[in-house]
């Protein structure tokens, strides 16, 4: 039997540099799919969907809201053909009834222990319309290494630099922050995976550079620090979402790898500067992740956010429009009170505005967006600052002896560098 797995495009930001990680969702799914069944992967953001290859079925993996206009388009292009279409992941469970309009199966919840039913029952030709699995979850046992096999890793790097591997540790959340549809997804239970599992899967990955994708790494603080110092030997240098924010754990962090974490600015307060300070203190950089059309949010109070960032020496800034997915907080909150304008997916890209704003106008939420990107960025560009990181973490991987998996003609560049400024 012949799967095609199929991760469909989605419209970058606009303002963002554009770069391609090997996706997260695919390989963990594809783990779950039983050996004897043949997968050919397709990625549509880095290359082109065979929409002619024979095979005995589709399966369409989705994470983003803005994914599904063109996932609809796949899969209507398949089924047209005869071929059936399956289709799972976290836009599919939140968009589940609309999906069922393009496809023959629709798959919702985690599939670890449960996937291979899928296929005996499509072999015996009594493939159902749902497999809901939601509210439901696998023992973290249950969860084993990703598949990345399936991956060209080739189509995985910016201007010769390997791009990062995404991991995950745990999964829920017991934060249920109100832009966010984590607690819908995967519930508010925090689940962490036996750390000497992941530690495994961690000595499986050949990249050194990974992306810890988990939701939260500030839910269990003796679990965390248990975590980093067994990956603190395998020299991995990572990237992660906000880890709890104490002097032990940070230092800890550190020691194991932290290359930058993903942190989230709400406002100007001293909290915030001391996260961002606490964090450098320790030689670890920070991306803020800025949500601008907050409540509180108006004209003058994002002009003064921005010059904050600006003040404290962020090293990258991402910034976002609030986007009302569905099952989170704050859509339930704009459905009560008819704030939302628009639900074409299409516009779900985090650099629109599909809802109204308490404080601002529209065109004043989308003119002050353009705004941040601008002032943040004046002296100098996006990949000019994600590229000062890159280097920091070339060199740290250079200092310890891990750089050498990389390319060879970047190594000698930062070397002559090196010997330039000695």
């Amino acid at each position: 039997m012949k799967m095609k797995l199929i991760y469909p495009a989605w419209p970058k930001l606009k303002r963002q540099t554009t770069f391609h990680l090997p996706p997260h969702g695919p390989v963990v799914f594809a783990a779950t799919v039983p050996e004897d069944v043949e997968i050919v992967f397709e990625d549509d953001n880095v290359q082109e969907v065979n929409l002619d290859e024979q095979v005995d079925l589709v399966a369409i993996s989705t994470m983003l809201t803005c994914q599904l206009p063109r996932a609809f388009e796949i899969a209507d292009a398949f089924r047209a053909k005869g071929v059936p279409v399956i289709f799972g992941g976290i836009s599919t469970m939140l968009h589940s009834e609309e999906v069922a309009g393009h496809a023959d199966s629709v798959f919702l919840g985690e599939a670890e222990g449960r996937f291979g039913q899928v296929i005996e029952d499509f072999r015996a030709n009594r493939l159902k319309p749902v497999y809901d699995f939601m509210g439901t979850h696998p023992s973290a046992d249950q969860v084993g290494p990703a598949r990345r096999s399936v991956l060209n890793r080739s189509l995985y790097n910016y201007r010769g630099v390997q791009m990062v591997d995404l991991v995950h540790a745990s999964r829920g959340c017991k934060f249920n922050c109100f832009p966010c549809c984590s607690a819908f997804l995967g519930g508010k239970q925090f689940r962490p995976r036996p750390i000497d599992r992941v530690v495994e899967e961690l000595e499986q990955i050949q990249n050194n550079r990974l992306f810890i994708v988990d939701n939260s790494l500030a839910q269990d603080r003796d679990w965390i620090m248990d975590l980093f110092r067994a990956m603190t030997p395998l020299k991995k240098k990572w990237v992660s979402h906000p880890i709890f924010y104490d002097e032990e754990v940070i230092a800890l962090a550190a020691e194991a790898g932290c290359w930058y974490v993903y942190q989230a600015v709400f406002d100007t307060s001293d909290v915030i500067r001391d996260r961002i300070r606490m964090l450098q203190d320790h030689g670890i950089g920070v991306e803020g992740t800025i949500l601008l059309g907050t409540d509180d949010h108006d004209v003058d109070s994002i002009k003064r956010l921005v010059d904050f960032l600006c003040e404290i020496r962020l090293d990258v800034a991402e910034f976002t429009i609030l986007t009302p997915f569905p099952h989170s907080p704050i859509r339930e909150q704009f459905e009560r009170e008819g704030r939302i304008l628009s639900s074409n997916w299409a516009d779900y890209t985090a650099d629109k505005v599909v809802f109204q704003p308490k404080k601002m106008s529209v065109d004043q939420l989308q003119e002050i967006y353009e705004y941040a990107w601008d002032t943040f960025y004046a002296d100098a560009g996006y990949q000019l600052r994600m590229g000062q990181l890159f280097q920091k973490v070339i060199e740290r991987e250079m200092a310890d002896g891990t750089y050498r998996r990389y390319d060879p003609r970047i190594r000698k560049r930062f070397q002559r560098k090196a010997l330039e400024q000695s």
